[in-house]
């Protein structure tokens, strides 16, 4: 099976972004398949596990090891409880996935679920409403995303991730704790989130200057090393994950640009070929270094094996870099019409 039949023999949340992104199907074959994501396979499933009262995994975090870590998850009232954690089950997450298979936001299981968080979810941390997010920039970029994709009003959350930015073009949810140097983590998450919020506010000056220099944040460590030494800031970087969560690795970075409509930049190439050096001899790319934690179901067959997310992904961004001229604006307007 070529690899392109491989990809659409799969998930209606794959097959419509392979469909947009690799096959150019048009708008309309695209569409129908998209709709597909509410009322089939993984958005289905996913979204008829949530619970009437918002969330979705309530359970006491393995995390959690300590008799008084446990009364304090205990404690907590039921809106706090299954927000960030578990991990990855969570009401968090959750939604992140939903925004990834591509659910349609305005079709009526997306609304009655957001509708749900919206009146009924607060955050462990100190009971703030979900979309009014918390105090860390990587959860407060994923709130970003999630409202702006769905329909939510976040500008005071975008208005406090413009102040956090750091002097180097990152964030850091060590920032709070002395941290002066910007995170790949807390970047990523933000930039996403950012990007998100162009979209549907229409690209402010303001929110574009500020991602546009965490796109040099990136590209000046060409995606994963060290701005002061040159070597790899951490080996996960090189392994690609899905989910990601709030991890970043170098595919999800280089597919974030590509959703961004950032210009091929020299200062990718070595991140390019570590994405191609990792095709295997079928043409595709296996799930590495899936991050511990409890999934609510399986989406590839395991580590080591053939990621149909993963090939997805770097399909698209080798595509992204082979095929758009080199002399392409990567300017406030590009990017704000596609999707991830």
């Amino acid at each position: 099976m070529d690899v392109i039949a491989w990809l659409l023999d799969s998930d209606p949340a794959i097959r419509w972004k392979v469909m947009r992104d690799l096959t150019d199907a048009s708008d309309d074959e695209v569409a129908a398949e998209r709709g597909r994501v509410a009322t089939e396979g993984w958005g289905a499933r996913l979204l008829a596990l949530q619970r009437h009262d918002g969330h979705w995994d309530k359970s006491t975090p393995a995390r959690l090891t300590s008799a008084e870590a446990i009364s304090w998850w205990r404690s907590l009232p039921p809106a706090r409880q299954g927000t960030l954690f578990p991990e990855w089950t969570s009401t968090a997450w959750s939604m992140m996935l939903l925004r990834d298979f591509g659910l349609d936001p305005t079709c009526l299981q997306a609304r009655e679920a957001v509708r749900r968080v919206h009146d009924q979810v607060a955050w462990e941390h100190d009971g703030e409403p979900f979309f009014a997010g918390e105090v860390e920039p990587c959860i407060n970029g994923k709130v970003v995303a999630l409202g702006a994709y769905f329909g939510r009003d976040i500008h005071g959350v975008v208005h406090r991730l413009l102040g956090e930015q750091m002097s180097d073009g990152g964030w850091n949810c060590e920032q709070e704790n002395g941290s002066t140097r910007g995170s790949f983590h807390s970047t990523i998450d933000v930039l996403d989130g950012l990007l998100e919020y162009e979209r549907a506010a229409g690209g402010p000056a303001e929110v574009s200057a500020a991602r546009l220099r965490g796109h040099e944040y990136l590209l000046e460590r060409r995606m994963f090393r060290r701005l002061s030494t040159g070597e790899v800031i951490d080996p996960a970087f090189t392994q690609f994950s899905y989910p990601t969560y709030w991890h970043y690795d170098v595919l999800r970075g280089l597919d974030y640009l590509r959703a961004a409509g950032a210009a091929p930049d020299k200062r990718m190439a070595e991140a390019i070929d570590l994405v191609e050096s990792k095709r295997d001899a079928n043409g595709r790319w296996p799930l590495e270094n899936p991050h511990p934690g409890k999934l609510h179901f399986a989406m590839d067959e395991g580590e080591g094996r053939p990621s149909r997310w993963n090939t997805l992904r770097a399909m698209r961004v080798l595509r992204w870099y082979h095929e758009t001229p080199r002399s392409a604006s990567s300017g406030t307007g590009a990017g704000l019409t596609r999707s991830s």
